[in-house]
């Protein structure tokens, strides 16, 4: 089902590690008119493209006080797994809040830089083919570390009208009791401009397919700042003849099944493991409940045979996959040689899932190659960094003349004024 590339010249590089196309002008399209809908009818719009797209009618979106009791009805093993994904999620990005550091540059100035929340934030939560309960602890602990003030929640409903109870339990582990029964565009663009139910927010988060990622981008260009493009899921291997080709199999069917849209690589030293990998996938894809999907997405994948490591090394920052699994004699040499993913994970017992549910780092990551360019979900994802300086007499006439030469010489006498004027007072 992957297509075998053996030995690619580097030329031919950019061609292959294409992702799966889609029609973006029509996309484009379908999403700009649902967005304009919403902002000018707001829940009417909202309302209608949910019994649209969804097949259901919600009169009253947000999840009631009543509604959020359904978490305590999943079951307890799956309590204590989110519980303890929870606390090691917390645990890992608790470690990144840091006190502000006073730095002065010269006697008598001082300057230093504050993390400030965002005061309003918005979580998407996919539902689609799959509830994707374990995004919201990914996006909920960050936002409550950084000490946003409002967050609010959107995601689909089942065909009941509900929302799958792990995401209430969630939110209630978290301390989240905003949630809208709005999935899609639909839920980008009233979190973007706000109606009279769903709050208006100042940045949006969360993954999603092809629509809710333009709708993203779009609203964007009017001033609502988001996460990252985070599209359609994607994992890559890098493996040598020491890895074991049922994980390797494993950790790509674990990506495949995400959606039709998904893509999965591996590129390896080894042609006798490119072969048992591929046996290893269609015997392990046929038991998978998601099997129709996962065997879509692998038309668009691919292994990529090549003579050394380094030149899989350069491939894997070439194609700068959103996840990343090393396993290779010198995993962590080569581990430490990549400068273009979302997340990294080294050796053969350190599988892509883990940080999709509990090892405690983000995986709300950054897809479609833009990994060159972003970084995955953090606290520092859900703050501003605001700069201050506090200078005293002695410290602006310590520096008045760098400052007024430099303003003369870019012909802005007032600014160098600014300087001269406290001088002389």
């Amino acid at each position: 089902m992957m297509q075998l590339i053996k030995y690619p010249e580097r030329k031919d590089w950019k061609k292959i590690l294409q992702r799966p196309q889609a029609d973006n002008a029509l996309l484009m399209d379908t999403v700009k008119s649902i967005l304009n809908d919403v902002k000018e009818n707001a829940d009417a719009a909202i309302q209608k493209y949910t019994k649209q797209f969804d097949g259901i009618l919600i009169s009253e979106p947000i999840v009631s006080k009543e509604e959020f009791a359904a978490g305590d009805e999943i079951p307890d093993s799956l309590k204590s797994a989110i519980r303890q994904a929870a606390t090691n999620i917390k645990l890992f990005h608790q470690k990144q809040l840091k006190p502000a550091e006073i730095i002065e540059t010269m006697p008598g100035v001082e300057c230093y830089r504050k993390s400030v929340a965002i005061e309003k934030v918005g979580l998407y939560i996919p539902g689609g083919t799959a509830p994707l309960f374990s995004t919201l602890p990914m996006l909920g602990i960050p936002a409550k570390l950084a000490g946003c003030k409002e967050i609010i929640v959107c995601t689909p409903a089942d065909k009941n009208g509900n929302v799958h109870p792990a995401v209430l339990f969630t939110a209630s582990l978290i301390g989240i009791d905003k949630i809208y029964k709005i999935g899609g565009v639909q839920a980008i663009a009233a979190m973007a401009y706000g109606t009279a139910t769903v709050p208006k927010v100042f940045k949006i988060f969360g993954p999603g397919n092809r629509y809710v990622t333009a709708a993203k981008q779009l609203i964007q260009l009017e001033g609502v700042a988001i996460d990252m493009p985070a599209g359609p899921s994607e994992v890559c291997v890098l493996a040598d003849e020491t890895a074991n080709a049922a994980f390797i199999a494993a950790d790509l069917l674990s990506q495949a099944e995400h959606g039709k849209d998904s893509q999965v690589l591996l590129v390896t030293t080894d042609e006798i493991l490119a072969r048992k990998v591929t046996e290893e996938i269609n015997e392990q894809v046929l038991v998978l409940s998601r099997k129709e999907i996962a065997i879509a997405a692998l038309q668009n994948s691919k292994i990529i045979l090549v003579n050394r490591i380094e030149e899989g090394i350069n491939i894997v920052n070439e194609y700068a996959p959103e996840h990343l699994i090393i396993c290779c004699i010198d995993d962590v040499a080569a581990a430490n040689k990549i400068i273009n993913a979302g997340s990294v994970f080294i050796g053969s017992y350190s599988p892509e899932s883990a940080g999709d549910y509990a090892s405690g780092t983000n995986h709300v990551l950054p897809t479609n190659g833009f990994a060159k360019a972003y970084s995955g979900v953090s606290v520092e994802s859900f703050v501003k960094k605001i700069s201050f300086q506090k200078i005293s007499y002695e410290g602006l006439n310590s520096i008045s003349d760098t400052i007024i030469a430099m303003a003369e010489a870019e012909g802005l006498d007032a600014h160098a004024n600014a300087v001269k004027i406290r001088l002389k007072k």
